[in-house]
């Protein structure tokens, strides 16, 4: 069944999407019926958006402008006054504040479902052995209503766009990815949807952990196998040939999860993949100290290092977190064109450290800002996240003129991350030719009185609370406060109905996770006593 649309069912505009899967394969691919234009329609009407005061994402200040929307695009800004063209419908932006949809260079769909599940005081690996128990049972339309109800969250807190490294257990399946699609096509959100893989667990990524668990613990561990390569290619080949959507505004991506727990012959599978059908690959690169130190044991060599090794650096690259990065690798990075999400919520809620982004700056390289799921960073908050990536940097020493100022996070969080998502030629600014992806503030709202410099009180005081309205591709999915393309009442509902059920799926595997965690936990500690070059936390180890 495919998620049920909320602006009704027409039989004639629905194509059957099946792919059939290889004799013997484990994970069979399943049929799934979608739209064939699984897009909002573009206004056709001109719209001009009168007396706002405009952050455009090019100048450090806000101007006052009238903004020409034509057809999803942005085709003029005015001078205020400027009679508009025939046929154009006039909206009042008297006392609002104008400025680019924020981009969510970084995010997991799948986090919603699982807000308040994940343990206070736990690492990164931590909350990867309880995955199965946060994520696991889920059906496609879990799927769905998880990608819906993150796409309502970033919408209402300013986010335009995503970069979403969406995950099934035991292996990504068409279907399931095309639920999540068709969510964000339902909200209108623009997305990058990419499925999250990998041929190795946790406990094949590190047999040392293994071993250093109780006989019982041993053995059940060891039954947990990631999907083979072939399964998660073919699910990977059949999305990028036959993409049933409009992919101006929902394309497809690869997400190798992390290099750990791919194989050198799968990242060098999903980079062919990457580059024959022109799509962003994004994995999870050094995240945590302790991947960082592995690594290096593996290879004998940086993470980074070892990627470019195997020909995956290039424009088309993005790295999730890189935090336990040193100068080379970020030179590495810059010169292969790739680019940086930067996650400072979760980066601190799981205790990675923090990514020395401006170092990452000054060395050409791109970066953009994401948010992580809503369960490891209990938002999908653009604005807080933007903040906070500011913020982080002052702990890097006394200089002041190092601290990354509110401009530079503000263009990290919309023109910066459009880079990450390969979009940086249509969003992330107000300019002609750029699409109307638009946030609106009310100048009214406390936290502009008074309204001395717009950009400086938005970056760091903004929390999504003044946001009155949300133009995407010239439609207003949020108007006046007011979802337009999503009935929030019966999302509730479906929602909760959805985690009551899966939460008693789950219970099992939940006392197990909780069970396998000091375990995990004394293993994290030991080895993160070992000496290693880089320090990414105020004190070491």
């Amino acid at each position: 069944m495919r998620p049920p649309r909320d602006d009704g069912d027409h039989p004639e505009n629905v194509i059957e999407y099946a792919t059939a899967a290889k004799p013997g394969c484990q994970y069979p691919l399943t049929t799934v019926a979608f739209a064939k234009e699984n897009k909002l329609t573009h206004a056709q009407n001109r719209i001009l958006l009168r007396n706002g005061l405009v952050l455009d994402g090019i100048d450090r200040d806000a101007r006052q402008c009238e903004v020409l929307v034509e057809h999803g695009m942005v085709r003029e800004l005015l001078p205020p006054g400027t009679p508009p063209p025939a046929d154009t419908q006039i909206i009042d932006m008297t006392d609002r504040l104008l400025m680019p949809g924020l981009v969510n260079a970084h995010t997991h769909a799948h986090g919603a479902l699982g807000k308040g599940l994940v343990a206070d005081r736990v690492s990164l690996e931590g909350f990867l052995a309880a995955a199965p128990a946060i994520n696991g049972n889920r059906g496609t339309h879990d799927k769905y209503l998880s990608a819906k109800l993150s796409a309502v969250e970033m919408v209402r807190k300013g986010c335009t766009s995503c970069f979403d490294l969406a995950t099934e257990l035991p292996a990504p399946t068409v279907d399931g990815m095309l639920a999540v699609a068709q969510a964000y096509a339902d909200v209108g959100m623009r997305a990058v949807v990419a499925p999250m893989m990998a041929d190795k667990s946790l406990y094949q990524a590190y047999p040392e952990l293994v071993s250093s668990l109780p006989a019982e613990l041993q053995t059940r561990v060891q039954a947990i196998r990631a999907a083979p390569v072939d399964v998660n290619l073919q699910v990977c080949e059949a999305l990028l040939k036959d993409w049933p959507f409009d992919r101006t505004r929902v394309k497809p991506g690869i997400a190798p999860t992390i290099p750990l727990h791919c194989s050198d012959d799968f990242l060098k599978a999903c980079h062919r993949l990457s580059s024959e059908y022109g799509v962003p690959l994004q994995t999870h690169l050094a995240e945590s100290r302790l991947q960082a130190l592995f690594g290096e044991k593996r290879h004998g060599k940086s993470l980074v290092a070892h990627l470019q090794t195997l020909g995956l650096l290039d424009p088309r690259f993005s790295a999730a977190h890189a935090i336990w990065i040193d100068d080379d690798d970020i030179a590495r990075l810059a010169d292969a064109g790739a680019t940086v999400a930067h996650n400072p919520l979760s980066n601190l809620r799981i205790g990675s450290g923090a990514a020395p982004v401006r170092r990452m700056l000054d060395a050409g390289l791109a970066v953009g800002i994401g948010t992580d799921s809503a369960n490891t960073s209990d938002t999908q908050n653009m604005f807080e996240a933007t903040r906070l990536a500011s913020y982080l940097s002052r702990l890097d020493g006394a200089d002041w003129t190092r601290w990354l100022g509110a401009d530079e996070v503000f263009a990290m969080a919309t023109s910066g991350s459009a880079r990450v998502l390969g979009w940086q030629d249509s969003i992330g600014r107000i300019a002609p030719g750029m699409g109307a992806d638009i946030v609106v503030l009310d100048l009214g709202h406390v936290q502009y009185v008074p309204c001395r410099d717009p950009l400086l009180q938005m970056a760091y005081g903004e929390s999504g609370g003044a946001i009155s309205d949300v133009m995407i591709a010239g439609e207003f999915v949020l108007r006046h406060g007011a979802m337009t393309t999503v009935d929030e009442t019966a999302l509730r509902s479906e929602v909760q109905a959805a985690v009551t059920r899966l939460d008693e799926a789950n219970a099992g595997m939940r006392v197990f996770a909780h069970g396998l965690h000091k375990w995990l936990a004394m293993f994290c500690a030991a080895h993160g006593a070992e000496e290693y070059r880089i320090s990414r936390r105020l004190s070491r180890p």
